[in-house]
């Protein structure tokens, strides 16, 4: 049996005026409410900024092994991945930076392996029983900036691939890459000043800001007479004085 609750008496008609009856609110459904990432989803997410947390704490690391170098070094972030990579991949899960200085510049590669066992032979790479493509990748980063700084400069502008792992992990080499320089971030400032005097700072100095500028990376539409010169007024390469040995 069910017990309903008493109901009031109703006033008569006469008694009260009508009363408009308010229409109840509808509202279009998904307005309001967000919409909820899926586990899957959030777990990709998660993932995505772990790794990008840990990218970013292994280029501050091997960054400062480069800050008492002097003046005469500049480091500059760039981008490293194509448009249409970025579009393709969805992100870009490298890190690296420019270093430029008295020994030339170099496209720095950072690979954070952690505790994990690195085993290098030639340009095979093993970490965790899997084989990523650092070493051409490293390659293809220094070949994209040294065309970039060639178109935007007007002269060849060699740049050198290093790649540099960070981690705790031991690392076994069985024989080095070639035209790859490679090392741990905590000798990556050894490497970069063992390669000597082959540009004066004057020069780096000017190479650091075409670096800098956006419009270098994009079809090498810089041009960097309009904020400076490379020689003085009135001359050119060919005024050069011949050094003599």
């Amino acid at each position: 049996m069910t017990v309903f609750p008493a109901r009031r008496a109703v006033p008569s008609a006469r008694a009260l005026p009508p009363v408009a009856v308010p229409h109840p609110r509808v509202e279009s459904p998904g307005v309001l409410e967000p919409v909820r990432p899926t586990p899957l989803e959030w777990a990709r997410r998660r993932r995505a900024e772990r790794g990008a947390r840990r990218l970013e704490a292994a280029g501050a690391r091997a960054l400062g092994q480069l800050d008492h170098l002097g003046p005469a070094w500049h480091v500059i972030e760039w981008p490293r991945t194509d448009v249409t990579d970025v579009l393709d991949r969805g992100q870009d899960d490298r890190a690296g930076f420019l270093a430029i200085g008295p020994s030339g510049l170099f496209a720095v590669t950072i690979a954070d392996h952690g505790r994990a066992r690195v085993l290098v032979a030639g340009d095979v790479v093993q970490i965790n029983g899997k084989r990523p493509p650092y070493v051409a990748e490293s390659r293809r980063d220094a070949k994209r900036a040294s065309k970039a700084l060639s178109d935007a400069v007007g002269l060849p502008v060699p740049v050198t691939p290093v790649l540099t792992f960070v981690g705790s992990g031991v690392i076994s080499v069985y024989g080095l890459p070639k035209d790859c320089l490679m090392a741990t971030h905590r000798e990556l400032d050894r490497l970069l000043v063992a390669g000597g005097s082959r540009i004066s700072p004057a020069t780096a100095e000017k190479l650091s800001r075409v670096a800098q500028h956006p419009s270098t990376w994009l079809n090498g539409t810089y041009r960097p007479t309009a904020d400076y010169r490379w020689y003085d007024e009135g001359r050119t390469a060919a005024d050069k004085p011949a050094h003599r040995r």
